[in-house]
């Protein structure tokens, strides 16, 4: 058996997330297709961070066992062919057989996009929220380094499955006013809740429109309850930068 890695960058505007269901159309479900026909059996892929509909990816790390031969550049070319570009492979490189994806991170980056302006832009808008109000972009860095360290984000998390956890790391968190219109949202850690990072932008983005001051935050995470936080920003912002290992 041999054990590929594949860098990974994909649109989720037209995909039901990263992750197989045979009912609806995801990217594990058009990148596995693809590699059984290419290698000529069964393949069952496995990614670093599994990402919700809509959301996107530069980053994403994926990896596979497969009998054949692979010729790296062959199968990269073979894949760039047929799936850009919706999905992308930038790298694919054969690893050692224990490479686990998801296990063998060490952190992830996710980056959210904003367009702060009065009118939306139809040129970025499958990439970005449009945020029609002022936004108080120094408010919002003041409440995003609350993040920073660890704590149980069960106030910013979808719930999981009975026994999990909802503690994690925070590495770093900021905001970054890219041009008159565009904002970033860099967040690092070493793991994500379901819908973590969403929830926290649009906590932020409500300190940013004055709903909240940046100093409950601290009050937010402690309550240790989803409706303590803000809503739900939109999937279509969101992006898995890199994984690191």
């Amino acid at each position: 058996m041999t054990r590929v890695r594949l860098l990974v960058a994909y649109d989720g505007t037209d995909f039901h997330g990263f992750a197989m269901n045979p009912a609806v159309r995801t990217v594990a479900g058009e990148l596995s297709a693809l590699l059984a026909r290419l290698v000529r059996h069964h393949v069952e892929v496995e990614c670093a961070g599994r990402t919700d509909a809509g959301v996107h990816a530069w980053g994403q790390v994926v990896a596979f066992h497969t009998t054949s031969d692979v010729d790296s550049q062959r199968l990269q070319r073979a894949l760039i062919g047929q799936l850009a570009p919706e999905i992308v492979v930038r790298e694919v490189a054969v690893v050692d057989d224990t490479f686990d994806p998801r296990r063998h991170a060490t952190s992830r980056a996710y980056r959210y996009t904003v367009r702060n302006a009065a009118v939306p832009d139809p040129f970025t808008d499958r990439y970005s929220w449009w945020v029609r109000e002022p936004l108080d972009v120094a408010a919002m860095n003041a409440a995003a380094a609350h993040f920073v360290g660890e704590h149980d984000f069960a106030s910013f998390c979808r719930r999981g499955p009975e026994g999990s956890t909802t503690v994690r790391r925070i590495l770093d968190a900021a905001w970054n006013q890219v041009d008159d219109v565009t904002l970033h949202f860099d967040i690092a850690g070493t793991a994500f809740c379901w819908q973590m990072v969403r929830s926290i932008v649009g906590t932020l983005v409500d300190v940013g429109r004055g709903k909240h001051r940046a100093d409950e935050v601290p009050r937010m995470l402690t309550a240790l309850d989803r409706n303590a936080a803000g809503a739900i920003a939109p999937p279509r912002g969101l992006c898995l930068r890199a994984v690191t290992y």
